[in-house]
């Protein structure tokens, strides 16, 4: 299995390539600099990651990421980003295993972040319509009787869908707001990028 760094780098390296298209999302429905910001705050993590005297340290990685995001993201996407990695990095502990319970309580202290400083919700059509259907994947009363693998998969296929019901809605915050119904038709650059940063991560987590 991969290394937490070779996971991370796997993330950023994924979330890098995709600049110019999630530029080109936000420049439909928002300030078109989401790809922008997002490259940049990941080049900074590769490089403060790298710094890291132990970067297998999930605790100290995950809060190494959200203070550099905050710092190096502009935009919104950075204090939201940011903060669900610092949430999780307060309740995971230094060397967790993966598992069905673990991945459950990372992510829903991420997400209860971005909840808490964002004011958002599902179905206001942000990275929460893709963060929330991944995150059910692995509560309880979904993942019974399931294994991780299958949990991942089914959390992919969360976060596509997650991704094309934010084409069918307005956007409820953000400048994409102010544009209603207008703001249809095209999918929330930070849903998609959840979508690019989780799939990224299983796609290292397998390698």
């Amino acid at each position: 299995m991969a290394t937490e760094k070779e996971i991370v780098e796997g993330v950023a390296k994924a979330v890098i390539s995709q600049q110019d298209y999630l530029t080109e999302l936000d420049s439909k429905i928002g300030d078109g600099d989401h790809g922008i910001n997002m490259a940049r705050g990941f080049t900074a993590v590769l490089e403060a990651v790298e710094e890291m005297e132990d970067p297998s340290n999930l605790s100290e990685l995950l809060k190494t990421i959200g203070q550099t995001l905050i710092e190096t993201v502009g935009g919104a996407a950075g204090p939201l980003y940011g903060t669900a990695f610092i949430e999780a990095s307060k309740i995971c502990g230094d060397h967790p295993p993966v598992t069905i319970e673990n991945v459950e309580k990372i992510l829903a202290a991420g997400i209860e972040g971005i909840e808490r400083r964002g004011h958002a919700q599902s179905g206001d059509k942000t990275m929460l319509d893709v963060l929330i259907p991944i995150h059910e994947c692995f509560k309880p009363e979904n993942a019974n009787g399931k294994t991780l693998r299958e949990c991942f998969n089914e959390a992919s296929k969360a976060a596509r869908d997650g991704v094309e019901f934010t084409k069918t809605i307005p956007a409820n915050r953000g400048r994409a707001s102010y544009l209603g119904e207008k703001s249809i038709g095209t999918e929330d650059p930070g849903a998609v990028s959840s979508m690019i940063m989780y799939r990224a991560f299983l796609a290292a987590l397998r390698s």
